[in-house]
């Protein structure tokens, strides 16, 4: 087996660990014209340490597993997708919170999950239909804490 094909076997599995939804049946939010996405329904400002924690937490999001970021203490961080460094300066809250729901929007070929979407997905248990990965509240600490990461990857 190649390296490229136990990569790719590897991502699979690790977004099929994603299945395990915790957050009742969801619709998108709403796009703003300048493609901004407003604050999750019944959801309150985020709370960045909260984000952080859900970020490094390798059970609940797993970020990490394909996002590098600056958190120091959780070895073996992702290089498949872009560093969360300068999240903060690159996106708005607004365009973060878009990518965290639903970032096949953007790019219909990514292999990121839709954290906050229900409908058309594909080859989801029973026990998890209609769930999402990730609950509005925390999104919302997710964006927060992104938004503080205002310096660029070294």
């Amino acid at each position: 087996m190649t390296a490229r094909r136990r990569g790719g076997t590897a991502r699979a599995f690790a977004l099929a660990l994603l299945l395990p939804a915790v957050a009742p049946s969801a619709s998108p939010p709403t796009l703003t014209a300048d493609g901004d996405a407003s604050l999750l329904p019944g959801a309150a400002a985020g709370d960045p340490a909260r984000g952080r924690a859900i970020v490094a937490n390798r059970q609940l999001s797993l970020c990490l597993l394909c996002h590098p970021g600056p958190i120091p203490e959780e070895r073996f961080q992702g290089n498949l997708a872009p560093d969360l460094r300068g999240a903060g300066q690159r996106w708005s809250a607004g365009q973060l919170r878009e990518r965290i729901v639903d970032a096949s929007r953007f790019n219909p070929a990514t292999i990121m999950p839709a954290y906050y979407k229900t409908e058309g997905l594909t080859r989801v248990a029973a026990s998890y239909k209609d769930q999402t990965i990730l609950n509005a509240q925390q999104i919302e600490d997710v964006v927060a804490w992104l938004q503080t990461l205002k310096e660029p990857a070294p």
